[in-house]
């Protein structure tokens, strides 16, 4: 016999950090919510503090969410985003999470770099089928195009964060690409042009977020213990981004006409 599905009160989530008022995790103002752990180690990553499962607040949907719906007017033309961490490592929770708030009508975004996609995984693949029907948008963080030059820089290979961009355009679920740009890493024409080629294939993406690195994050480490992995590597600029945009973009374009 399998076992009931929890109630909203019932299912629990580590969370790491609450934000109520995020603006730029989705449209409008956002309560954007944190949830501890990810199985990627990104060298870029500003939130380490967020890599292990297990730590932080374990909390229940209701006291998630006593901050959103106690304020629910001042997010009138926003919504809620989860984030992390890799929320997708939460997915019972995530999925109490967004059923709650679609009862109430509430745009819903989750923020991943589908690290978790797994089609060969028939457990995983019915917990996204919940998932999928209640989330109004993704924000998919498309770290590297060359799988090579990805394994290095987050460990994990991007063929099943690639294949998770075209199963979310199959099931017509709104995408919006985030990119960081790193000085000799990222920052090179030809994988700019290869990401904005990858995104004429697909057609549920509704925008792009080109950002620069930034070392702001340093901090978090030394207090961590952990080595910092880009360590003199310098960030990049507000233009060089802007630049960087436009190239994908353009790519985007003639692959379009194509």
């Amino acid at each position: 016999m399998s076992s009931p599905v929890p109630s909203t009160r019932e299912c629990k989530g580590w969370i790491h950090s609450i934000e109520s008022c995020g603006t730029v995790d989705g449209p409008g103002i956002r309560y954007v919510v944190f949830l501890q752990g990810c199985p990627m180690r990104c060298q870029y990553c500003h939130n380490p503090d967020t890599w292990e499962y297990g730590k932080g607040e374990l909390m229940s949907v209701h006291e998630v969410l006593e901050g959103f719906y106690s304020n629910l007017p001042f997010y009138r033309n926003g919504g809620v985003t989860v984030t992390g961490g890799e929320p997708m490592m939460q997915m019972a929770f995530l999925t109490e999470l967004f059923r709650d708030l679609k009862r109430s009508g509430i745009h819903t975004c989750v923020d991943t770099s589908g690290i978790m996609f797994n089609p060969h995984n028939e457990r995983f693949m019915a917990q996204l089928g919940e998932l999928l029907p209640l989330t109004d948008l993704v924000l998919l963080d498309i770290k590297h195009m060359s799988d090579e030059r990805h394994r290095k820089l987050t460990g994990h290979t991007n063929r099943q964060i690639l294949s998770f961009a075209r199963y979310l355009d199959e099931q017509g679920i709104p995408v919006w690409i985030r990119h960081v740009v790193v000085p000799g890493i990222t920052l090179y024409r030809e994988y700019l042009e290869e990401l904005g080629s990858f995104m004429a294939s697909l057609h549920n993406v509704r925008a792009l977020d080109v950002l620069p690195y930034h070392t702001m994050g340093m901090a978090k480490y030394d207090s961590l213990g952990l080595p910092y992995s880009l360590e003199g590597t310098r960030e990049a600029t507000k233009e060089e981004a802007a630049a960087a945009r436009q190239i994908i973009l353009k790519a985007y374009k003639r692959a379009r006409e194509n």
